[in-house]
């Protein structure tokens, strides 16, 4: 088996949720007592959060690279980066280290694209949703990627940190996600994206709201990490 070198914190609420569904995943494959060899850098996302918020992107590079590293010298064969919105450093951090980062939303627009659906509707952060370096990434793979408006992006985004990122889970936010979701598929998604692992906090993808397939970033992250690890 080899070995995940993985990057949380961004918040911890998703990355205990990565370290669950590694686990599980490497039970289900391979039975018995076994479970996932990993290690794990979780840094305070208080810290990136501020460093995200004053544009201090080469600050927040230098965090994650110095967390890549270590988890390099530990022994770690390849790394996940347990965050949608941190990709936006993940070219940076793949330079500066000699071992591959599965890259999330590849793994994510594979899924996307093996399913037949071609126009997708993204959720995520407000860097996630309005920058380049996700939406660019997954239409990479020839896909057509569909964002809320502005008013709904600033909804999204403000659930995620007031919320989710501090385990606050809201009937009346979950609601509200559901609605942007619909609006998303009358604007002609066949399914969305759940850009951010918070939001699996929120929102169940077997329930399917307004009948779009839900596509949960981080199983799909995890399921790749596995293949990976477990690969002849």
């Amino acid at each position: 088996m080899r070995r995940i070198g993985l990057i949380g914190g961004m918040s911890w609420e998703s990355t205990a949720e990565y370290y669950r569904l590694l686990n599980t995943l490497v039970a289900q494959r391979l039975g018995g007592l076994h479970s996932a060899d990993l290690l794990l850098a979780s840094v305070d996302f208080a810290v990136v959060e501020q460093m995200q918020s004053q544009g201090r992107w080469d600050d927040a590079a230098a965090l994650l690279v110095r967390e890549a590293r270590v988890l390099e010298a530990g022994g770690a064969d390849f790394l996940v980066l347990c965050t949608n919105t941190m990709h936006k450093l993940a070219d940076r951090v793949q330079a500066a280290v000699g071992i591959d980062l599965l890259h999330l939303a590849d793994a994510t627009a594979e899924a996307v694209v093996a399913s037949g659906v071609r126009r997708v509707g993204l959720l995520g952060t407000r860097f996630t949703m309005e920058q380049d370096f996700y939406t660019d990434r997954l239409r990479g793979h020839g896909l057509d990627v569909v964002v809320p408006g502005a008013d709904d992006r600033r909804l999204v985004d403000t659930v995620i940190y007031d919320e989710l990122c501090r385990g606050v889970v809201r009937e009346q936010s979950r609601r509200e996600y559901e609605r942007v979701v619909a609006a998303l598929v009358d604007e002609g998604c066949g399914a969305v994206v759940l850009g951010c692992a918070e939001i699996e906090l929120l929102l169940d993808p077997s329930e399917r709201p307004a009948g779009a397939p839900l596509f949960a970033t981080t199983r799909l992250h995890c399921e790749a990490a596995v293949d990976r690890a477990l690969a002849p």
